[in-house]
């Protein structure tokens, strides 16, 4: 036998083991971290959240007055300067100030330690959709009138969506896998979705993961109220983010980042870590309808949400709460209705469902993230946040939306969704740890 041949067989053998060590790698959640239109820190947003308080209120970012949006999730009295130094937070754009922020909380409360022993196992993945659209801006305007000299070095590398993971890896020494997703307002589930196989399938050991978005700006509105997108019920903030109402009329932007730490059962357990919940099913489905509308029906919807089922090795029977995709919008408010009822069948009418986007608004790319921490809390405080705003339900949106007040309740498996534009769409599936 040649040397090829014995080298071969070694190597397929090593690999049948690897493989088979790798996928029994069960994989939870060590730590979070929340900067939101809510509040800075996963206990005040967490209050904030369970006491059904809205975080919207009117642009200050920008002077709002000629557009028929007024209204946003901004983040309140944050200060970059609290988590960089005072010369990186002059020329870090906002987004990445989030990521930093949420990541610092989230290696603090998972106790996770990242040094030269571990470094390049541990790795950075994070959803954004629209990056850095304020230095855009303020670059275009410089271009128009000052000229090309006078646009800033730090105009690319800032701007770039993929410099939150870069920057979460410079700042806190992630040398593992990195990369951004850029899947509209799905893309902080695809992360960490993506960053569950990679761990997983033995690819990196630990990973820092979620979403993170910042685009109040005036493109940003310009381009959603020319496409009839937003709410403007200007005059009263607080209630315009109404998913499932009948009187909803768009959703409201917000801003923010929502950071995990994952890790594997195993090491989680010898360090002695707090767990929050398992990740037991990831989904993807592409809509293949249009650039906006979901598919008639919630078609692609539910095959998403069936892919994470089937990933879990679950049934519909066996999920206590969903925390909808829920943005506010005639169309996604009732296709998603459709799509549960499609999956859940017999226990569409039975299972709680909310929006916390009522409360936040929609952080864009950062709202898969966050949702992940929220699902996550929910499964470890026994507490189902309420959709806010359902003052007068929609015929056709008729699901247990656990309306206006938060519920106790016995979580032990959630799934999170998320859709977004060009019909991608990400589900989560998420269990308490019990053995």
């Amino acid at each position: 036998m040649g040397f090829f041949k014995v080298h071969g067989i070694i190597a397929r053998a090593f690999r049948a083991l690897y493989e088979e060590v790798c996928l029994d790698r069960r994989v939870v959640i060590t730590g979070v971290g929340l900067v939101t239109p809510l509040g800075i820190g996963t206990e005040e947003t967490w209050s904030a959240l369970c006491a059904g308080k809205s975080g919207i209120a009117e642009v200050t970012r920008f002077n709002a007055s000629a557009f028929d949006t007024k209204i946003a999730g901004e983040v309140k009295n944050f200060d970059p300067a609290d988590f960089l130094s005072k010369k990186e937070a002059r020329r870090t754009q906002l987004f990445i100030c989030y990521a930093i922020a949420a990541t610092r909380m989230a290696l603090d409360d998972s106790k996770f330690v990242i040094d030269e022993r571990n470094a390049n196992r541990v790795g950075v993945l994070t959803g954004c959709g629209l990056g850095g659209l304020a230095m855009m801006e303020d670059s275009l305007r410089t271009l128009d009138t000052k000229g090309p000299n006078r646009v800033s070095p730090f105009f690319i590398p800032m701007m770039i969506g993929n410099m939150a993971p870069g920057m979460v890896s410079i700042q806190f020494g992630a040398k593992g896998p990195n990369a951004s997703i850029a899947t509209a307002c799905a893309a902080g589930t695809h992360a960490v979705g993506d960053a569950y196989k990679l761990v997983k399938y033995g690819v990196a050991d630990a990973m820092i993961t979620g979403g993170v978005e910042s685009v109040i700006t005036q493109t940003c509105f310009a381009g959603f109220n020319a496409m009839k997108a937003l709410s403007t019920r200007n005059d009263e903030p607080q209630k315009a983010s109404r998913p499932f109402d009948r009187d909803r009329d768009g959703f409201v932007v917000g801003e923010g980042a929502g950071i995990l730490i994952i890790e594997p059962l195993d090491s989680a357990r010898e360090r002695g870590a707090k767990i929050y919940a398992e990740i037991i099913g990831y989904g993807m489905s592409g809509d293949g309808h249009h650039i906006s509308a979901p598919a008639p029906g919630g078609e692609g919807m539910a095959r998403c949400m069936q892919a994470a089922l089937d990933d879990a090795g679950i049934g519909y029977r066996d999920v206590d709460y969903i925390n909808a995709h829920g943005t506010s919008t005639q169309l996604n408010d009732y296709y998603e209705t459709q799509a549960i009822k499609t999956v859940y069948k017999d226990r569409a009418k039975i299972v709680p469902v909310s929006s916390t986007k009522s409360m936040t608004g929609h952080l864009l790319g950062g709202a898969g993230g966050v949702e992940a921490v929220f699902s996550a809390l929910a499964i470890d405080r026994g507490i189902l946040p309420p959709t806010i705003n359902l003052d007068n339900p929609d015929d056709d949106c008729d699901l247990d939306y656990v309306p206006k007040v938060a519920r106790k309740a016995e979580v032990k498996t959630v799934m999170s969704n998320s859709f977004g534009f060009g019909g991608t769409n990400a589900c989560l599936v998420l269990r308490k740890v019990t053995d």
